[in-house]
């Protein structure tokens, strides 16, 4: 894809969105890490179910791990993989009140090394928790990434590493936003939207309907 026709696509979606959000719910950096760890395979409608009621009752590292594995069970059940994800948070807020003072980390590493953290989880906390340009690659931006020409690649990381050499430093504080909720919403999956695309005419997906 033409470097000129990349920088069409990203101002159409700065003019019909120029101030992306995530659609998780939280009200700090720690409610996000969390957030994000249960959102892995689940739906930000069922994470945000979850942790209305879970905010509430235990906000903090400290207060979820007094809930432990079992108390935090019940809050977070109705969410896949919910056994190892509680054993994950536990894990986490101990980690964070042992080895940060309780709060978040900013940084990659420290980020990586809580349990239950992988690069994407960090790519989140990072780009919305503290304003990062990072690209966190979901299934539905790698699936946009590719099938619109806009930066393919064979492997999350890859995709990763391509929109970051090709999004000017500008866009790339917004286009992991920009891209999953188009992924979402509109270049699904199964039967992608194509007539109610914004892009439409600048996407190289051959089989356009």
């Amino acid at each position: 894809m033409k470097p000129s026709v990349r920088e069409q696509i990203f101002l159409r979606f700065q003019h019909a969105n120029p101030n992306p959000k995530p659609e998780l719910a939280f009200a700090n950096p720690f409610q996000l890490l969390i957030a994000v760890i249960l959102s892995a395979q689940a739906t930000d409608i069922s994470v945000n179910k979850a942790t209305a009621k879970l905010f509430v009752d235990a906000a903090t590292p400290e207060a979820i791990l007094a809930l432990g594995e079992a108390g935090l069970i019940p809050y977070i059940q109705q969410i896949g993989l919910y056994r190892n994800k509680a054993k994950h948070i536990i894990a986490t807020c101990q980690r964070l009140l042992e080895q940060h003072q309780g709060q978040v980390p900013s940084e990659r590493a420290a980020l990586e090394a809580l349990p239950g953290v992988g690069r994407k989880t960090a790519n989140v906390v990072l780009n919305i928790a503290f304003g990062q340009p990072t690209i966190a690659v979901d299934t539905h931006l790698f699936r946009v990434s590719n099938r619109t020409g806009l930066a393919p690649g064979n492997t999350v990381r890859a995709v990763e590493d391509n929109l970051l050499a090709v999004v000017p430093e500008r866009f790339k504080l917004d286009i992991h936003h920009w891209l999953i909720l188009h992924g979402r919403y509109i270049c699904k999956a199964r039967k992608p939207d194509c007539q109610h695309c914004l892009i439409a005419d600048l996407c190289e997906y051959p089989d356009k309907n």
